[in-house]
């Protein structure tokens, strides 16, 4: 029966463009459901006992109701059909609005066998974009799945527009897609020869070729960049334009397409972010392990995936400065593979932040931080555990209440959480941090403003935003013994912070002496591995938590 099971499955992959399938055995109640709402909902796997259990936890609460008497009859053989719409929880946490149609297959008997139907996600696009007309990234997805099954190499270009809102603002909505159409006509008179186009969220635009090389497409690129400089006609306007692009080749047919769009994606942003629109190809971040290092991070988030296997949290001491006691710790994310050992973040998380996975990782690492400090917290009313936050968690919009929810499961004292956060929270809209500070400020957590010095906004943020803490960053103090440089840096930073009621912790304490000049200013907190390198939850418990005798 189960041979059966995946022949209607494929039957009905063939003609369900678009949408989720699942197939339920009625006898044993034994399902199949496709990859792709697998990966998207976050469900066990392909092949599942009790499905209709499963899914339902997947429901909003006020539509599981309605669903359980659907498939109630369903299975008591009351109905053949079902037909119905509800909200489903996605990976990340968030709802989407989902039309859900299946039938009963009976035999020649009129016994009811199979169940079967499809899953359709009103938010995601149809294969076709509206406004240009070209294929959708959901068309992308499902070529690359194509190419992978034949296992043909192939070069994937990404594309985009800068300041498009300003265009917006300008002009008006009707005359911004206008301007998408004009320049996806560009794209396709430059590069529609040469590969597949495809139009992707925002002003993105993507292009798979199985012909042309990445110098090729790069000679491209630069043609398109002046071009679009130049500017180009929309409805009798003159519109100058920039642009960024990034290029990924794919030629290892084990990588999932989630994993290859990161890297894609990462690409376009080191053009849009450090570049200037100059051409990020992946393989130039590449050692000749260049192969390895992808296939890592296709491990990686698969480990995700994977409830976060082989994830693991150390812990470094953060030590007040004029006692040198401990009032609390940084948890740091690591993971750990047979193959590849241990792998420190900087190898994966700019990449994986955009990954949809990512928001995953991140509720575990909050999860695993808030559960392993409350030991510390209940013993030290001060104590705070210190959680990095990437900027792809902030702007997703459940982000506070999921924390929330983590807090309150845990029974984690939210003043005892403090979450830190880069300078590239810059990309965000003001606004939105601005809210997003408030709303954690009611609830009680802290934050602080981690790498202090690394990038060029970073006076400007702290005037925009209220931080408890500023971290200042390990490159202003490793000399600081005998660099007046970086003595009179780090004064400054510490008279800042004063200005702006905030707390300063100095990273990068690597010795004696680096501590000795450091007693010198005004600064509240010291981290380092002077007093302790991360370690593990249990080393360090041992070391800041012994027990009561």
């Amino acid at each position: 029966m189960s041979s059966m099971l995946d022949t209607l499955f494929e039957a009905l992959s063939v003609i369900s463009e678009g949408s989720h399938i699942y197939l339920c055995d009625l006898k044993k109640d034994y399902s199949r459901w496709s990859k792709n709402a697998v990966q998207y909902f976050g469900l066990p796997g392909e092949y599942m006992y009790n499905a209709g259990a499963i899914w339902m936890d997947n429901l909003h609460p006020d539509d599981r109701e309605k669903y359980a008497r659907s498939i109630e009859e369903i299975f008591s053989g009351t109905a053949d059909s079902h037909n119905m719409m509800y909200r489903a929880r996605t990976r990340d946490g968030s709802y989407v609005m989902c039309s859900c149609k299946g039938i009963v297959i009976k035999d020649d008997n009129g016994t009811p066998i199979f169940f079967g139907g499809t899953i359709r996600n009103h938010t995601v696009l149809s294969y076709t974009d509206g406004i240009t007309g070209l294929r959708s990234l959901y068309g992308l997805m499902e070529d690359i799945g194509v190419m992978k099954s034949r296992e043909m190499s192939y070069t994937l270009f990404m594309i985009g527009m800068n300041h498009f809102s300003a265009i917006n603002d300008n002009y008006g909505f009707s005359f911004g897609n206008d301007t998408l159409s004009s320049f996806g006509k560009l794209l396709e008179l430059r590069l529609g020869h040469i590969g597949q186009l495809y139009k992707l969220e925002g002003t993105k635009y993507a292009l798979l070729s199985w012909e042309s090389s990445a110098g090729e497409i790069a000679d491209i690129y630069s043609v398109i960049k002046k071009e679009a400089a130049e500017g180009f006609s929309v409805d009798g306007e003159r519109i100058v334009l920039s642009v960024n692009g990034g290029l990924v080749y794919v030629d290892d047919f084990s990588l999932s397409r989630d994993t290859i769009l990161s890297c894609l994606k990462y690409t376009y942003y080191q053009s849009k972010k450090f570049k200037t629109g100059e051409l990020e190809i992946f393989s130039d971040h590449l050692s000749d392990g260049g192969r390895r290092y992808i296939e890592m991070l296709n491990t990686i988030r698969n480990s995700i995936a994977n409830d976060c296997a082989g994830f693991f949290l150390c812990y470094q001491p953060i030590i007040d400065a004029g006692s040198e006691r401990l009032k609390g710790m940084e948890a740091l994310i690591r993971w750990r593979n047979q193959e590849f050992g241990v792998v420190p973040p900087g190898k994966f998380i700019q990449i994986l932040e955009q990954d949809s996975v990512f928001t995953e990782l991140g509720r575990w690492i909050l999860r695993k931080a808030v559960s392993d400090g409350i030991r510390f917290a209940e013993r030290d009313p001060d104590f705070l555990v210190h959680v990095n936050i990437s900027y792809v968690q902030l702007q997703h919009r459940g982000f506070v209440t999921e924390l929330k929810d983590i807090l309150e499961e845990s029974g984690f004292p939210p003043k005892n959480l403090c979450i830190e956060l880069t300078e590239r929270c810059r990309l965000l809209d003001i606004g939105l941090l601005k809210n997003l500070f408030r709303e954690l400020r009611q609830i009680g957590v802290k934050i602080a403003l981690d790498d202090f010095g690394t990038g060029f906004s970073s006076i400007g943020i702290i005037r925009e935003l209220e931080f408890d803490s500023i971290k200042v960053d390990r490159d202003f103090v490793k000399n600081i013994d005998v660099s007046a440089a970086d003595q009179k840096t780090v004064h400054f930073i510490s008279n800042l912070a004063e200005a702006f009621q905030a707390d300063v912790c100095v990273e990068g304490v690597e010795n004696d002496r680096i501590r000795r000049v450091l007693g010198d200013f005004e600064v509240q907190s010291l981290q380092g591995n002077y007093y302790s390198e991360p370690i593990t939850m249990e080393e360090f418990t041992k070391k800041y938590l012994p027990s009561d005798k």
